[in-house]
C-alpha cells in the first residue's frame, strides 16, 4: 500500500477533499452540511487542504487553517471508513505537522471527537479542556501538541 500526500492545489483536488469530509462526517456522523462545510472550503492563503492518495484511490484529507499564537489549527481530518486502522490516519497528520512547521508555526491545535482522543494522545497530542464540549452534535476535546523544527 502506497500513500502519496498531496498539498491541494486545484479546484477538482479540493472537490476531492469535501466528498471525503461528505461522505465521513455528513452521511455517516448526521453532521449538517451547513456546518460541514465553510469559509475556509477555497483554494487560497488561509487554509491548507492536504489529500491521500492510496494506490490511486482518495483515502483521506485534513485542512490546516492558522490559529492565535503562532499555532496551526488541524481540521477536518477525515478518513473514508475501508482505510481505517491502517496507518492513513498517522499518515495524513504527520503530513500536516510537516506542512505546519515548513509555515514556520510552533505548535499543532486541534479539536479531537473524543472517540479519537486516544489516536491523537498516541501521537503526541495532549488533552488541555478541561472537559469536553459540543461540535455539530458530537463531543470533543481541544488538544495541542509543539511543532519541534
Amino acid at each position: 500500500m502506497a500513500a502519496v500526500i498531496i498539498h491541494v492545489e486545484t479546484e477538482q483536488q479540493l472537490e476531492q477533499c469535501l466528498n471525503i469530509r461528505k461522505e465521513v462526517f455528513v452521511e455517516e456522523q448526521k453532521v449538517p452540511i451547513d456546518l460541514e462545510i465553510d469559509e475556509f472550503d477555497r483554494i487560497g492563503p488561509d487554509a491548507h487542504h492536504v489529500l491521500v492518495d492510496v494506490d490511486g484511490t482518495y483515502a483521506a484529507t485534513g485542512r490546516l487553517t492558522y490559529y492565535k499564537d503562532n499555532s496551526a489549527k488541524m481540521q477536518r481530518i477525515a478518513v473514508r471508513q475501508s482505510f481505517r486502522s491502517k496507518g492513513i490516519g498517522k499518515i495524513l497528520l504527520i503530513a500536516m505537522e510537516e506542512l505546519a512547521r515548513e509555515l514556520g508555526l510552533s505548535q499543532s491545535v486541534l479539536d479531537a471527537q473524543c472517540q479519537a482522543e486516544e489516536f491523537y494522545r498516541k501521537l503526541g497530542y495532549e488533552t488541555i479542556s478541561t472537559e469536553p464540549f459540543d461540535d455539530a452534535g458530537i463531543p470533543h476535546v481541544r488538544m495541542v501538541k509543539p511543532l519541534k523544527a
